[in-house]
């Protein structure tokens, strides 16, 4: 009897190339996409009978994995892992992997979207149109101004080389600097904050003690600036951020992620000009989809065949 492979991410699907993969290896793929918060009865039985999963970014607690007796890995089809708790995990000799490098260009790509969007007002010029307006307030040119990168991973390097090409001055704070790429100024996390214009974040979540950028920090930043977050809900105190723009103490933000998805009904975000919220796809492209994909279905057929996986994340 062929081993059961879970698979929720919703963009694959039937006779894709990830089920042809898995197929080829004898596994049989199982499909219950991840469409938003499921039922607790569904969620203890999710793992029920499987082997290996292909995830999106839904939660995977102690509990679920509690009633995972034949669960021996999960691969999320994507970079992000903290969704998953790795320590029960780790506890029922349970791999977890990821796919980092798959859609680093992607985000970076979204991310010099949302900023051009934010510097030009093109979400409320869009919308005007659209009701009949034609407005002609000036925009800003990026060029001469400072993007502040926070975290210089594959997503955050992408980012800071965009905006070079775009003619702004980059400020990144990471651990791992680059000496090489003299286009860059590595600097301290405080003075990014202080400095940028546009402050974008791609470091991982599970850093910090609390949101790393608090009303402490958003305090610091210029009243002028624009926070942008394509990396982790969690990195952002969305409270502190909505009084904030409100308030006057940043001209805006533009988020691909939120702490909870979809963007609940009762969020401060909500109806607050100057706030561009997207609905967490700064990796989905076509061709991220398919690299995160075989990555991760190659990902579960290694661990099942007894082979190291190439991105454990419980290492």
């Amino acid at each position: 009897m062929a081993l059961r492979i879970l698979i929720t991410t919703d963009y694959l699907h039937p006779g894709d190339g990830v089920d042809q993969l898995l197929r080829d290896h004898g596994l049989e793929p199982v499909y219950s996409p991840f469409r938003g918060p499921r039922p607790y009865e569904e969620r203890r039985a999710l793992f029920d009978g499987i082997s290996g999963a292909i995830l999106a970014s839904e939660p995977v607690t102690a509990v679920m994995l509690a009633h995972a007796a034949s669960l021996k890995v999960i691969a999320r089809s994507g970079v992000g892992y903290d969704s998953i708790d790795i320590q029960a995990a780790t506890a029922q000799g349970i791999r977890v992997c990821n796919a980092p490098g798959t859609n680093h260009h992607s985000v970076a790509e979204l991310t010099i979207g949302l900023i051009i969007m934010a510097a030009r007002r093109l979400s409320e010029v869009t919308t005007a149109v659209r009701q009949g307006g034609w407005p002609r307030d000036a925009g800003h040119e990026l060029r001469g101004s400072t993007l502040g990168i926070i975290g210089y991973g594959p997503s955050g390097r992408a980012t800071a080389n965009l905006g070079a090409a775009l003619g702004m001055n980059v400020l990144a704070s990471t651990r791992h600097p680059d000496p090489d790429n003299t286009a860059i100024q590595f600097t301290g996390l405080d003075t990014v904050i202080r400095n940028a214009d546009y402050l974008s974040l791609h470091t991982r979540a599970g850093q910090h003690t609390g949101p790393l950028i608090d009303a402490p920090r958003l305090e610091a930043m210029k009243p002028t600036a624009v926070l942008i977050n394509t990396a982790r809900g969690s990195l952002v105190d969305e409270e502190a951020l909505a009084k904030a723009i409100a308030d006057g103490t940043i001209a805006g933000a533009a988020l691909d992620v939120l702490q909870s998805e979809p963007l609940p009904d009762d969020s401060p975000l909500r109806g607050l000009d100057n706030v561009l919220i997207t609905s967490h796809l700064a990796g989905q492209t076509a061709q991220a989809r398919t690299r995160a994909g075989l990555a991760a279905a190659q990902a579960v057929i290694d661990v099942l065949e007894n082979r190291k996986p190439a991105h454990p994340a419980d290492r």
